[in-house]
C-alpha cells in the first residue's frame, strides 16, 4: 500500500479526505524533538491511549506500540495549518470534557468499554457533523487559502482529525508497516498476476 492508497483508505475509513498532502514528508526514522512540538510527554501518553481505542492491539501491535501518539505531535505541529492545530487541540479537550460529563472521569481514568462507547458516539457525531458541513467539497477546493488566517471555512470534526493522524500515524510506522501490512523494503518486478489468497494482508509497498 503506498502512501497514495493510503490516504485513500482513510478517506473511505473516516469519511473525509486527508486533512493535508504535507504529510508525505513524514519519516518514521527521523529523530523527534518535542519542544519543537509545542506537545509534552503527556500528551504523547493521552495520544497514545487515545489511539489504542481506535487501533487496540490484538494478535498484531495496535497504535501504542507504534507510539503513533508522538507520531501526533509532529503531523500536528508540521503539517497542520493553525486553524486546524487549534481544533485539534481544542478537540482533545473537548473529548476529556465529554469523558467527565458522560461518566463522571477523565478519559484516562475510563475503563476498555467506556472508551469504546465513547469514542462510537464522538464518531456519528463527527460523520454527520461533517456532511452537515460539506467538509468533503471544502476540502476538495482549490482555494489555497482555505483555512489561512481570516478564512471563515469550516474545519472537520475533531474526532476525524484523531482518527486520520492514527491511522496514518500507524500504517506509515514500523509496525503497522511491517506487522500488519507485508513489506518489501526494495520490491522486485512488476507482476500484475501476482497469487492472491482471500485473508492476505495488504502490501505497504
Amino acid at each position: 500500500m503506498d502512501r497514495r492508497d493510503l490516504l485513500k483508505f482513510i478517506g473511505a475509513a473516516t469519511g473525509v479526505a486527508f486533512v493535508s498532502s504535507h504529510s508525505f514528508a513524514w519519516d518514521d526514522h527521523a529523530p523527534v524533538s518535542l519542544a519543537s512540538t509545542g506537545f509534552t510527554e503527556s500528551d504523547v501518553a493521552l495520544f497514545n491511549e487515545m489511539a489504542e481505542v481506535i487501533i487496540p492491539q490484538t494478535d498484531t501491535p495496535g497504535a501504542k506500540a507504534a507510539n503513533v501518539g508522538q507520531i501526533i505531535t509532529v503531523l500536528v505541529a508540521d503539517c497542520y495549518p493553525a486553524v486546524i492545530q487549534k481544533a485539534f487541540v481544542d478537540g482533545i479537550q473537548a473529548i476529556r470534557e465529554r469523558a467527565v460529563k458522560d461518566y463522571g472521569k477523565d478519559f484516562l481514568l475510563l475503563s476498555g468499554q467506556e472508551r469504546l462507547a465513547l469514542f462510537s458516539t464522538l464518531d456519528k457525531e463527527a460523520n454527520a457533523y461533517n456532511r452537515e458541513n460539506h467538509i468533503n467539497d471544502y476540502i476538495a477546493s482549490e482555494r489555497p487559502s482555505r483555512w489561512e488566517p481570516g478564512s471563515e471555512g469550516p474545519v472537520p470534526h475533531h474526532f476525524t482529525l484523531l482518527k486520520q493522524l492514527t491511522l496514518f500515524g500507524f500504517f506509515t510506522s514500523r509496525p503497522g508497516a511491517t506487522q500488519v501490512l507485508r513489506y518489501v523494503a526494495i520490491p522486485g518486478r512488476y507482476d500484475g498476476a501476482y497469487p492472491f489468497k482471500k485473508g492476505d494482508k495488504a502490501w505497504a509497498t
